[in-house]
């Protein structure tokens, strides 16, 4: 298998050296090395367990990998960050993550870069914006392991019963909403900023209106004349004409939004693609359009992607490449986008599922994602102000807020966490 670090491997094998690398043997019989892989847990019941996934994929890798043992942890979501945090913090690094975030490691000199581990055809593989986005200062150390993208989802039961189509632009969903309200609908257009997930809403709208977190140079933006305008328009022209719905965008969470429009309270909300089986469930009709801009339907979408990453501290540089061109082949990464309703982040696998009617669903989702941006993940300082943004960017909409005052502080938390960086 060609190799960027193959001439390490080589050397070891002219020599005819044993290595021993973090208390384990990296030639010989079955069993001399085990790595450990932490995981995500991304289904929603024991019955699809992301373990189950693993656990598949592990036994056919060890089937044809005689000296190589692979043990997969899965946590949820709520833990599995934290859980690789103490683990590290602890001098007991697992060998592979797969987890939310990576800049934080690379950062400590922690983490393998893609170049150490994988062969270049996967490498090659990667869409190209995911591969870019898990750069640091210009070097690959995060491999995207699932991406997804946002569209607007739309109730078609009651636009039909309003006489209504999907919007394009902003005001054409201001039109929609005020109808949806003259019709008695709960939430016309659903505005989640609450804490769990305001990163994600804020972004899509801030592109929508030409802007973002980051310039086209990466530094931050937050308080923007184009992000100013677009929370100045959501403060006006949705929240103020109370139709976003009873619970203040602030206070209402991505959850609860999923939720009441799963039960047909919601006529509009941005939605990833796992919110089309929590609606196909309660037998809501929906459809699915790329976001409304303000001149005509939004230029750049939001991508969303976690991560896989490898740590040096037990020097599996060789077998972890190995397993990881595994788990990218082609075929895993189909498997698991199919399981899990993700994206798949191997150019090969998009083009599969581009064309092939059982992904027709996604087929959408993945349609936007050429033209997707990212979260500033490969900053070490976006955990920080995705924090603060949480917090406070509800406040941007409430009654009598300043918009430009939010976004001020934001901006200020940004520059103080970039400079610490």
């Amino acid at each position: 298998m060609q190799r960027r670090k193959a001439g390490t491997v080589a050397a070891v094998a002219a020599l005819g050296m044993t290595a021993t690398l973090g208390g384990c043997g990296v030639t010989g019989g079955s069993g001399d090395v085990t790595l450990r892989l932490v995981a995500a847990d991304y289904g929603d019941s024991a019955a699809n367990s992301s373990q189950k996934y693993w656990d598949e994929l592990v036994k056919e890798y060890e089937s044809k990998h005689s000296g190589v043992k692979v043990d997969v942890t899965v946590y949820s979501w709520n833990d599995v960050d934290r859980k690789v945090k103490e683990m590290v913090d602890a001098g007991k690094a697992p060998d592979m993550a797969q987890i939310g975030a990576y800049a934080d490691y690379a950062a400590k000199d922690e983490l393998y870069t893609a170049d150490d581990l994988l062969s270049i055809s996967t490498q090659a593989d990667f869409a190209s914006q995911l591969a870019t986005a898990g750069q640091v200062k210009g070097v690959q150390y995060g491999m995207p392991f699932a991406a997804s993208t946002r569209l607007l989802f739309y109730n078609k039961t009651l636009f039909q019963a309003a006489g209504l189509t999907p919007p394009k632009t902003w005001k054409q969903l201001a039109a929609d909403a005020a109808a949806l309200k003259a019709r008695g609908v709960t939430y016309p257009y659903a505005l989640p900023l609450g804490p769990e997930e305001a990163q994600a809403e804020t972004m899509q709208w801030m592109l929508s209106g030409g802007g973002g977190y980051t310039d086209t140079v990466g530094t931050y933006g937050i308080d923007s004349a184009q992000n100013v305008a677009t929370f100045d328009w959501l403060k006006d022209d949705l929240v103020g004409k109370g139709l976003t719905g009873p619970v203040p965008p602030g206070r209402l969470n991505r959850a609860t939004a999923f939720s009441a429009f799963a039960k047909g309270e919601v006529g509009m909300l941005n939605g990833h693609p796992s919110l089309m089986k929590i609606a196909a469930k309660k037998g809501v009709k929906f459809g699915m359009v790329p976001m409304p801009g303000t001149h005509g339907q939004s230029s750049t979408s939001m991508g969303v992607a976690d991560w896989m990453m490898a740590f040096k501290k037990n020097g599996h540089a060789q077998q972890v490449g190995d397993f990881l061109d595994f788990v990218y082949d082609e075929k895993n990464v189909l498997s698991f986008s199919r399981e899990y309703d993700l994206l798949p982040v191997t150019n090969s696998a998009s083009e599969v599922m581009s064309s092939d009617k059982r992904d027709a669903d996604l087929k959408p989702f993945l349609d936007e994602l050429p033209q997707s941006e990212l979260y500033p993940v490969g900053k070490t300082s976006w955990a920080a102000v995705s924090a603060a943004v949480k917090k406070r960017i509800g406040q941007a909409v409430g009654a009598n807020a300043s918009p430009a005052a939010t976004l001020s502080q934001l901006q200020a938390t940004a520059s103080t966490a970039e400079s610490a960086d």
